[in-house]
């Protein structure tokens, strides 16, 4: 079951025999909160995001550890788990994004894991697995939860792209899959960066393919209402992403207004207002991702850095200050920055995704080559360099107690001092394992994650050291803008919503909610009554645009009627009036087909209209498109499939059904059942053929114990059904729900795929 594995744990290992005591008594704690009640949420302090209270991976805090050595006097405790992000700690519980291998590494499950901070014992963890993507674990995946600081919740996103919510006990408060609402791709790095908290919003990003405008793959960021989970905000700051960025957005205030910036897939850095998502300002520095966190620094200065090609020169790599505007721009946005703008450049460093510390007019990096840097902030010179080993990836250094914490790929960590013309070595620790996630810092303590535990050093008690954060006061009250809530909505026919329309002053602040709304639901066949907006039950499947108006202000949000559990599409009824990049008659599919738009066309073939995927470009070559909800369980999905070719090219075509993906494998001769590629993948033998119609079926068996069962069937078209199942695939933990979908994958966009006759039934 994709779902949580909440319990108490006995004591951690590697702990020392002076805390037995005190591990006792954790574990006395912990198994008494089993048994007591959901505490109600409470305002929180500690090192809540992954960059800490500064957002410059700086700690204030003092009498921190000089050895982080695990066999050590300082070393606290150990929990072993394997992880590439940092820990974040609140109110006494660290949080851990990390995931477990079993098995032989054929099994792995992902962990959002919860433990105490002076202990190490395990209070609860939620588990799930991936689907559906590209990960490859043994790689690298970056990305750590978040706390809010208002009511200590924790959210995060594992690799299969929920964004899921819970509260501090490790009850789940909500959760959404921008997969299957948004269409987030995913990539084999793992990618999946780590959500943020601004005021009412938790802020999640990654590169989506969804519909209308939002269509063409981009860059986006989301903010979610962070207590009920629905979409208040989306944001297409960027320009189209040509990698995947994992930098996470960094929080100020410009002329009145809350933004926040961040690095982007397309190279770029890009500022967006952070209560609207409105694009404010944006500069492109590199060929490739920007992945490290991007700095303020005083009221008119950011600084970045990355790894890839510039796109002035042909090197790699660059850390670079830029003067950004300190009055919100009026007219049309975002804001392009001009080479002008550019303060310094410093062109010694290549840094991928390990992101700068600030400190006191010190910028401190690690480069891919090893080494430590210390630059000067105001002029971009480079003060020193100390080389620590022979590359570095992704961890990023953090500065505590006038130290430098620095863990690096090849497994060892450094405390390193630094001082105006150089760094001195305090201690050199071979960590035991590859080292991908930042330190963090709570409380007299310093946390290090590496691919094997989770290590705290430090002394026992201590009190965390943070700042305060001023509350936000709002003095104009005019409504000059609305704000809907939820901003996109997914409905089945006869499905309903409730929206909430804020009204915005002109910086983006809420004012009030407004009860007189004016609605115009566009192409949807729906109606409103007061807040609430029912589809008609015999509805046509569409998607556009939904008009609210109130106190003379208008805006429009984001709207879809998609297939439920009965569902059918021959494309018959489809005017073929325009041309695709072939020559041919088509038509675009149905408009409410999650991000189908440029992935797929409605042509004839053979005397029968059909829809083929799209194969104009490289890049389109693997595509994957949702056909119904998201919320969908038990059902069975079939179609009608082919692919273009001869004996030695042919193409893979497949179905997914509740975040299984069932494919007849043209050039393999296969019938595959998969997830994660990298993990689950069973087939058997299929001869396909080449320009023959099969009909495939597919459908998934709950046993209701957690565990289920895989089944697919596939034959020539016209021929009798088999009674048998082709492949039956038992899964251990099943994926309880998820949308249809269907998939192409064409090696070098050579031949097409074809599908007809579409069809959902529910199972019961």
């Amino acid at each position: 079951m994709h779902g949580n594995n909440i319990g108490v744990s006995s004591p951690s290992t590697n702990s020392h025999p002076r805390r037995n005591k005190a591990l006792l008594w954790a574990a006395l704690s912990a198994a008494s909160l089993a048994l007591a009640p959901v505490l109600s949420a409470k305002a929180v302090d500690g090192w809540l995001n992954w960059r800490g209270p500064l957002q410059t991976g700086v700690s204030l805090e003092k009498n921190l550890p000089d050895s982080i050595d695990p066999e050590g006097e300082s070393h606290l405790w150990s929990y072993p788990v394997k992880g590439g992000g940092a820990p974040v700690i609140a109110d006494g519980r660290v949080y851990v994004f990390g995931y477990y291998e079993e098995n032989d590494g054929t099994l792995v499950e992902e962990t959002l894991l919860c433990l105490d901070a002076d202990t190490g014992e395990k209070l609860w963890e939620y588990r799930s697995r991936d689907f559906l993507s590209d990960n490859v674990y043994n790689r690298y995946g970056i990305g750590s939860p978040c706390v809010d600081p208002e009511t200590g919740n924790v959210y995060f996103m594992p690799t299969s792209g929920l964004a899921l919510a819970f509260d501090r006990d490790g009850n789940k408060l909500w959760e959404r899959s921008m997969l299957e609402e948004f269409w987030r791709l995913t990539f084999p790095n793992g990618r999946t960066g780590g959500p943020v908290i601004e005021g009412d919003f938790v802020i999640f990003r990654g590169i989506t393919a969804n519909w209308g405008t939002t269509g063409p793959p981009g860059d986006r960021f989301y903010g979610f209402n962070k207590h009920t989970g629905e979409l208040a905000w989306h944001s297409s700051p960027d320009v189209r992403p040509v990698d995947s960025s994992n930098s996470s957005p960094t929080f100020g205030d410009l002329d009145g207004r809350r933004v926040f910036i961040a690095g982007t897939g397309s190279g770029s850095i890009i500022c967006s207002n952070a209560l609207t998502g409105e694009p404010v300002w944006r500069v492109t520095i590199s060929q490739g991702g920007v992945n490290g966190t991007v700095l303020f620094y005083g009221d008119d200065k950011i600084i970045a850095v990355h790894g890839k090609e510039n796109i002035d020169t042909t090197a790699k790599g660059r850390l670079v200050c830029y003067r950004i505007p300190t009055e919100y721009p009026t007219g049309d946005k975002p804001v392009i920055l001009s080479p002008s703008d550019e303060i310094w450049r410093n062109d010694e460093h290549v840094s991928f995704s390990s992101s700068p510390v600030l400190h006191d007019g010190r910028v401190y990096t690690t480069i891919a080559t090893g080494s430590l840097l210390c630059v000067d902030a105001d002029t971009g010179e480079t003060l020193w360099s100390l080389k620590l080993a022979p590359d570095q990836l992704h961890a990023s250094p953090l500065y505590a107690d006038d130290k430098l914490y620095v863990p690096m790929a090849d497994g060892k960590a450094y405390v390193v001092k630094p001082h105006d013309d150089r760094g001195e070595i305090l201690d050199e620790v071979d960590m035991g394992a590859i080292c991908l996630a930042a330190p963090s810092a709570y409380a007299g303590k310093v946390y290090i994650q590496t691919k094997e535990a989770l290590h705290c050093f430090g002394e026992e008690g201590g009190k965390f050291v943070g700042v305060k954060t001023p509350k936000t006061r709002i003095k104009d009250k005019k409504i000059a803008a609305l704000q809907v809530v939820p901003a996109e909505i997914a409905l089945m026919q006869g499905q309903s919503v409730d929206f909430t329309v804020w009204g915005l002053n002109a910086v983006g602040q809420r004012i009030k909610k407004l009860d007189k709304v004016e609605w115009d639901t566009g192409p949807l066949a729906a109606k409103v009554s007061g807040k609430t907006l029912t589809v008609n039950r015999d509805a046509p499947y569409a998607a556009g645009m939904i008009k609210a108006t109130a106190n003379g202000v208008s805006t429009s949000i984001r709207g879809r009627v998609v297939a439920g559990p009965s569902y059918s599409e021959d494309f018959e009824s489809f005017e073929l009036n325009s041309k695709n990049y072939l020559g041919e008659a088509a038509s675009f599919p149905p408009s409410f087909w999650l991000g189908a738009r440029v992935k797929w066309s409605v042509v004839e073939r053979e005397g029968e209209k059909v829809v083929a995927n799209v194969l104009d470009s490289v890049i389109k070559q693997r595509t994957m498109n949702f056909v119904g909800h998201h919320d969908l369980s038990n059902y069975t999905f079939s179609a009608d499939v082919l692919t273009d070719g001869n004996r030695r090219i042919m193409s893979s075509i497949g179905l997914v059904n509740q975040r299984y993906l069932i494919t007849l494998v043209g050039n393999w001769r296969i019938l595959e059942v998969s997830s994660n590629h990298d993990r689950l993948k069973e087939s058997v033998p299929f001869n396909v053929k080449a320009n023959t119609w099969y009909r495939l079926k597919t459908t998934i068996q709950d046993n209701r114990d957690g565990t289920g069962v895989v089944k697919a069937k596939a034959w020539v078209r016209g021929e009798p059904e088999p009674d048998a199942w082709t492949i039956e695939v038992p899964v251990d933990k099943l994926h309880p729900k998820g949308a249809p979908a269907i998939f192409a994958l064409s090696p070098q966009a050579q031949k097409r795929v074809f599908i007809d006759n579409l069809e959902i039934t529910p199972n019961n």
